[in-house]
């Protein structure tokens, strides 16, 4: 599991925190800019709006939540992934969407197949649930967690059960429940979610608008290719995608085996209206070349 993923997605403490509402988003010209990074996020034109855009927060920790909004919108996209609500508030002021909220989790492990932890997990859902809608946002991220031993039918039965418990509630507030599809060969072993078929099952078992899957590419990759394909035949039951470099989890450039653009093509030709999120580690150890890395993915992705 990688230790910065564990580090912002280890459940984050249910906050009741007020909104900054109605503030003006900061002029292009005075974010977060040295010469040098303002040529590398700039340098590429504006973005076509086919498909919207979104930055996983975990991979650029190195930058405060309010640093990354700044590049957010200097790069002209305006939405952050995997943002829980003590970090809405900067949001909000900078416009920039939590495309993908975070915190009801217990973990990455302890998920949903686990009959032991569905009233933990209920309790922090409902709350979690009322958090986003007050928010005004729409997605919230959920977890299988870890098999340890169980079979795949028993593993897709409490799943159902589980969340059944809140669907209802998700469904009434107009709140999406997704869930991940992490690969087990590599960054996260004994993983139950770790194919589109085992999710796509889920989907069908518990049959609501309100619940969709969080199609990883770059996990999918790894664990079982065919990417355009299964995601032409399979679009209905994907609310949202991650990206990342295969293999190594870096940059979504010629350096991989993936090409991005033609995947991106085919998102949009669904017509898919969701987010398409960066979520690879940047290999440059300095700012301005981790911000270039993040402009380049996404006009690599701006089809």
């Amino acid at each position: 599991m990688n230790p910065l993923r564990r580090k912002f997605l280890g459940g984050f403490a249910l906050t009741g925190a007020t909104f900054v509402t109605g503030v003006s988003i900061a002029s292009p010209n005075n974010v977060f800019r040295s010469d040098d990074e303002h040529k590398t996020s700039m340098s590429s034109g504006p973005l076509k709006a086919n498909i919207q855009h979104s930055v996983s927060r975990w991979t650029y920790g190195s930058l405060s939540i309010e640093e990354l909004c700044k590049v957010a919108k200097t790069i002209g996209f305006s939405a952050i992934d995997l943002v829980g609500p003590e970090d809405w508030p900067v949001l909000k002021q900078y416009g920039v969407d939590s495309s993908m909220c975070n915190g009801a989790e217990l973990n990455l492990v302890d998920g949903f197949i686990h009959l032991e932890f569905h009233d933990e997990l209920e309790k922090r859902y409902r709350q979690h649930i009322d958090l986003v809608a007050a928010a005004g946002y729409k997605n919230l991220i959920c977890f299988s967690g870890n098999a340890r031993g169980m079979s795949k039918d028993v593993g897709l039965a409490n799943a159902t059960a589980g969340l059944k418990r809140i669907l209802p509630w998700a469904e009434q507030k107009g709140v999406i429940i997704q869930m991940e599809l992490f690969n087990s060969k590599i960054d996260h072993p004994d993983y139950m979610a770790d194919s589109s078929a085992w999710g796509i099952a889920l989907c069908k078992a518990l049959d609501s608008p309100n619940f969709k899957l969080l199609y990883d590419i770059y996990h999918m990759q790894i664990n079982e290719g065919d990417i355009i394909r299964t995601i032409q035949d399979n679009h209905a039951f994907f609310g949202h995608y991650h990206t990342a470099g295969v293999p190594g989890r870096h940059e979504i450039d010629n350096t991989q085996e993936l090409n991005y653009a033609a995947i991106a093509q085919a998102i949009v030709d669904t017509g898919f209206q969701g987010y398409l999120a960066q979520e690879f580690i940047p290999t440059p150890k300095d700012k301005a070349g981790k911000i270039k890395s993040l402009a380049d993915a996404i006009h690599i992705c701006d089809v």
